[in-house]
Parts: structure tokens; sequence; C-alpha cells
């Protein structure tokens, strides 16, 4: 392949051009089949489900989207009767505007708070929360506001469901602007830095840009064939990993080309045996990515399911292209893709590389007990580490939901954002009784969590649907609808609930809250399962490429070693030094997939070195330090690379992104820099040939003096 892929450079070229016009034509776009509503992934068995079911088919028009407006003064005094007589006002032009989608917007008496700092308006929409024809009006709601309340002393801010929907799809769009162009000047940079060249630089930018074009088609062509849901951060993700591993595989393929020209072969010679050699790794490496991806499929969430498909299509394209497109490129401008360096041309002597190989060939077991033990401590902060699944706790202060919340909860408990529904249903055909629901909601308003309930504008504490068979009480949470707090209420509430339904009769639990209780439940249940396929698919594919069973063991040992220690530092940081409630809910399996995928991928580079050097006749601790010597700069450059990619996510300012970035930015680091650089080296140092068992990967094959490098010392 690597002969074809070198000699027939136009062919390769031509051929992707042909594939990235014909996806760009005729693919659809990811937008068309994303969602962006989190309880539409969880399966039927969950109770919230079940009640959003139950709704639609009572209610009709209960699953559409809802909102909040919050008015309170902007002196934060008391609302008078005027300004309640403007606030009403208000919520008849929101009604009687003509809004595309807006059903209702209702007020009253008994929308004023006790304190009567607050009066909310509620809104009801016609279509689900994530429908950009609600998230329109919810903008021209804001506008009418803010326009009919101009000199009166008052201000509005929507929130709610529909709301934070807005807010979200804006975070994110800023987001993804934001570390878009951050990635790609990154990337320009620290290569510029590592080869003095622009025209290496720019190599990846133009291979992945190919690549970034094709990969979003194919998958949402594979999502509208399947049926898969799309998660909406699966764009930005998907940005980060192609330019991140596709950078690294060019990487690591410019180096080995780099290293055979330093060794007088021809540039055409070199590039075929570069291509061959690091094809191996970067098969294996996007495997082991590919599999950990895959394992996502596994989940029963389905916003973590969403995912694996995509990005492992994303990946497998991303590698094929780093086989066949760049070494096509390569082949038509050769040396030329270091000009105007010539460092191509200079065998280096006493490198930084060298200097720690030699010292890890002469100390391995210092090296393993210094590197093991930095990760220990840093995976300490495990015993800080906590869960969130708060919406308005990943969006930025500043935004409009933000701010709603804040003003509401001056006001009223914090669940009144977004009732926790109670569902009384009929099981036995018999209509329900108006004092009976009543009754079962002055039982339920005594339960620990619970504020009190929210009336209808007709005073009644439930809404009984037109065949009488189906009631609806709104319960408000005394702590924010998404705080964990407020998700560890549920599980007691439904206890109770299920315990004081009439015979003939069901009581269940439902609404935002109750949906997140239930992510929680599949979230735990995921991790429990993903976690260790993931682990044993790596460790089969390393084993089918090392031909042994001791070599996998202590690699997925340092790659789970990584992830306790980055998953530890996080959480210590996030709780301890941002006071925020926990880690964003999921950044423990994202952060595994990276961490455990990419950080197997610098592993399979340096043990593959590593193999190669012993195959040559050398020694453990001599094939440990020219392992390092030789590989060390690659495995160092692409981690740089791929860490300060994902770092690039620090400037999106939405919790979840910012926490991934400094996560994996931190774990590829120590991935790279640690782990495979020190660990692994020097514990295959240690076991000598044992590394190998039972398989004699690391039997010499052919002799090559490497005289550009001293002998380490034993």
């Amino acid at each position: 392949m690597a002969r074809f892929v070198v000699f027939n450079p136009w062919k390769v070229i031509a051929a992707w051009v042909v594939v990235a016009v014909a996806v760009l034509t005729f693919a659809p776009g990811l937008n068309d089949v994303l969602n962006r509503e989190q309880a539409g992934f969880l399966p039927d068995k969950y109770e919230s489900v079940q009640t959003q079911k139950l709704a639609e088919s009572a209610f009709a028009k209960s699953n559409d989207a809802t909102g909040t407006a919050v008015l309170k003064r902007d002196d934060g005094g008391p609302l008078t009767p005027q300004d309640q007589e403007k606030i009403t006002a208000l919520a008849n032009t929101l009604s009687t505007s003509k809004i595309d989608r807006v059903v209702a917007a209702q007020t009253g008496p008994q929308a004023v708070s006790p304190n009567r700092e607050v009066q909310l308006i509620s809104l009801q929409f016609q279509g689900l929360p994530d429908d950009t024809k609600v998230f329109d009006a919810i903008k021209k709601i804001r506008e009418t506001g803010k326009t009919d309340l101009n000199g009166t002393g008052l201000h509005m801010a929507v929130t709610g469901d529909a709301a934070l929907g807005v807010d979200n799809q804006d975070a994110f769009s800023n987001a993804l602007a934001i570390v878009g162009i951050a990635t790609v000047v990154l990337i320009l940079f620290l290569l510029l830095l590592i080869y003095r060249s622009p025209v290496a630089a720019f190599l990846p930018i133009l291979s992945v840009g190919i690549v970034s074009s094709i990969a979003p088609g194919i998958i949402a062509l594979v999502a509208k064939a399947t049926g898969l849901q799309v998660d909406q951060s699966l764009q930005i993700i998907l940005t980060i990993v192609l330019f991140g591993v596709g950078t690294d595989y060019i990487v690591f393929l410019l180096f080995r080309f780099r290293e055979l020209l330093r060794e007088g072969e021809e540039p055409k010679t070199a590039l075929v045996q570069a291509v061959a050699r690091v094809g191996e790794v970067i098969a294996s490496a996007a495997g082991a990515i590919i599999v950990a991806f895959m394992a996502l499929l596994l989940a029963i969430f389905g916003a973590f399911r969403s995912l694996g498909p995509g990005l492992a299509i994303a990946v497998a394209i991303m590698a094929i292209a780093s086989v066949t497109l760049v070494p096509a490129i390569v082949s038509l401008i050769g040396t030329k893709v270091f000009w105007p360096s010539k460092s191509w041309q200079k065998q280096p002597t006493g490198t930084t590389f060298a200097k720690l190989g030699a010292f890890t060939g002469r100390r391995p077991a210092v090296v393993a007990l210094i590197s093991g033990g930095i990760m220990v401590v840093l995976a300490l902060g495990m015993f800080s580490f906590k869960t969130d699944y708060d919406q308005l706790s990943q969006l930025p202060s500043d935004t409009e939901s933000a701010q709603g919340f804040k003003d509401l909860q001056s006001g009223f408990p914090a669940g009144a954002l977004n009732p926790t529904l109670a569902y009384v249903h009929s099981t036995d055909g018999k209509p329900l009784d108006q004092s009976t629901v009543d009754g079962i909601a002055d039982q339920l308003k005594t339960a620990p969590g619970i504020g009190g309930t929210m009336a209808g504008q007709d005073g009644k504490l439930g809404l009984i649907s037109k065949d009488g068979q189906t009631a609806q009480i709104n319960l408000l949470l005394t702590a924010s609808p998404y705080a964990n707090e407020a998700l560890d209420t549920i599980e007691p509430l439904r206890d109770a609930a299920h315990k004081i339904a009439p015979a003939g009769s069901e009581v269940l639990i439902g609404g935002p809250t109750a949906a997140y209780a239930d992510i929680r439940d599949a979230n735990n249940r995921d991790l429990s399962v993903i976690f260790p396929v993931a682990g044993v698919l790596i460790a089969l594919i390393l084993g089918l490429l090392l031909r042994s069973v001791v070599a996998p063991l202590y690699l997925m040992a340092s790659v789970v070693l990584v992830f306790f220690s980055t998953m530890g530092a996080t959480a210590f940081q996030v709780t301890h030094l941002q006071d925020r409630p926990g880690v964003s809910f999921s950044l423990p399996i994202m952060l595994y997939l990276f961490v455990v995928a990419i950080g197997t991928d610098y592993n399979i580079l340096m043990i593959a070195r590593l193999r190669e050097e012993s195959r040559l006749g050398k020694e453990p601790r001599e094939a440990a330090r020219l392992a390092i010597a030789h590989g060390g700069p690659s495995v160092g450059a692409a981690g740089v690379i791929l860490a300060g990619t994902f770092g690039s996510m620090l400037l999106a300012g939405i919790a979840f992104l910012t926490e991934m970035g400094f996560s994996v930015a931190l774990g590829i680091l120590l991935s790279s820099f640690v782990m495979s650089m020190f660990l692994v080296p020097s514990v295959t140092a240690l076991l000598g040939h044992k590394a190998w068992w039972p398989g004699h990967g690391d039997a010499a094959r052919e002799t090559k003096p490497d005289d550009d490098l001293e002998p380490a010392r034993v």
C-alpha cells in the first residue's frame, strides 16, 4: 500500500477530492440529525419517560415546550399594584400578538411571590423544547418584553427548558467558533515551532480540513440510515478529535520520514518505509480509539451512545487519510515539506531525549517509581470526586436563563423554574375525583425536599384531563431542579407516591428533575459497563499487535492509572479551587475514552519502537534508551499538540467543555510525558524479555548498528 500511495500520488489525491465533493453535494448536515433534549435519550423503562408518554396522551400538549418569564423591579423592591397591572398587560400582549408557536402566556395573583418581589408569566408553546421555531419564539418574547417594559422600572428574564435551549445553542455556536479558530492557530504555532517549516505546519490543516468536510456528512448519513440520535456536543468534540488525532498521526509519519532521511535514504524510499512502519502504529492506535468509542454503543443513555459511532467514523476516516492522502501530498513535495529548515539533513547528537533515554536505561526502577508516584499523588484527588447534572451551572452566568433563575429564587422555591410533575392515573377505567387528587397533592407536598405546590389558574392543585383518567400535580422542589440535592429527592418521592396511590390508580413522578435522576442512574450503569468492556477490547488489540499477554496488562494498567490521576486532579480543581458542585456528569466517560484511547496511541508508538529496537539485537535497557531517544520527540510533540488542541476548549465558556479541555489536556500530557516516555519504557526494561511472553516479539531479526547515540551504561 505504501508503495502504491507514494508512486501514484495524483490518483490518491484525486480519489479524496471526488469523495469530498460527493459528500458535500449529496450528504445531509449534522444539524439535520441533532437531538438537544437530554431526556429524549432515555429508554422507555424509566419512569420519567413513562410519565412523558402518559402526559402526551392525556393532555395532548403537555410534552410541548414551556417557559417562565420572571419579572422584578429594577430596584429590587416589592411589586406595586401598578407594576402588577403592567405585567398583566405584558402577558396579554404576548398572548394576543400572534407570535408563532406561542400558545399561551398567563399570569395573575397566584403568580406573585409571597414576598411580592417576583411575578411570573407562564409560557406555553407548540413544539418540543429543541424546536428551532420555539427558539425563535423565545427570542421574540424577549424582544417584546424589553420594548414594552422600557422605562417602567421593571425587567424581565425568560428562563425554563426552551429558554435554556436557546442559550445553550448560542453558547455552543460561540464555543464552536472560538474553539475552531483557537485550534487551528495553536496547531500552526506549535508545528512551526517544532518543524520551523510553514509547509509542515499547514499540511495537517489541509488534510484535516478535507477530512472535516467529509466526516460530518458521512456521520449524518449513518445517523439517518440507522435512526441514530446525535448530541449537539458532537460538533465541537468532532473538531477537536479530528485536528488532535489527525495532527498526531501526521507528526508520527513526518518524524519517521525525517529520521530515515537522516539515515541517508532516498526521499521516496524513506517515505515508503515511513508509511510501512508507522502505518502499523496508526492502524493499531486508530483501532484502539475506534473500539473505545464503539463501546459507547453499550450505553443505555442515548447521548453517550450517539457519540460513539460518530467519533469512530471520524477517526477511521482520519486514519485512512494519514496513510494515503498525507503520504501522497508528501510524495509530491518531497523534502520541501521541511522547507526552509535544513534539520532533516543533520543527525542530532546529545539531545534532551537522548539524555532522558540514557538515564532511564541506567536507572529504570527509579524512573518507574517517580513516574508512577506522580500519578498516584494526583489520583488522590478522587476523594473529592462528585458529579453535577445542573444545566444552569453549565452555561455562562451572564445568560438570560441563568439571570432569570436567580431572580426567580428571590421569591419562589428554586423548583418553580421547572416543577416536578406527579401524575395520578386511573388503572381501572373509573374517572378521577378532584377531592382525591387534591388529597394526594396535600400528602406529596409534605414529602422531604418539596417546598410546595403550584396551583393552576382555577386555584386547583391538580389538573384533570378531559377524559378524567389522568391528573397532573405541579410540585415545587426546595432545590434547583437540576442540582444533586433535587435529584436525591426523586427516589424517596417516588416511593411515597407509589404507596399513597388509591386502589384502582397509580401515582408516577416525572418532569425535568425526575428525568435527570433517571439519567444519573443510566450514567452510573453505563460507566460500570463501558469502562471494563473498552479496556478489555483495547487490551486485545494490544495483544494482537504485540503477540504478548504481559505487555498489554501493564500497558492498560498504566492507562487506567493516568485516567484516575487526571480525574482526581480535575475533581480537586473543580470542587476546591472553583467551588463548583462537581464535575459535569458526562465528563468521566468522555475522559476515560479519550485518555484510554489516545493514551494507548502513545503507548503503541513507544512499545512498537521498543520492540523494533529489540529486534535489532538490543538488550532491554538499551532498547528503552533508544526508544526514548528516537520515539520521544514524536510522542512529546504529538502530546503537546493534542494537549494544546483540547486546551483550546478552555475558551468555550461552557462548564462541561472547559472541564473537558482542562482534564483531557492534562491527561494527554500525563500520557505522553509521564506514562509513555518514562513509565512504560522503564517497566519494559525491568521486565526484560518477560514483557513479551508468551511470544517472542523482541527476538532479534537483524543487526544494525546505531552509532548516533552512546550505549547506555548499565
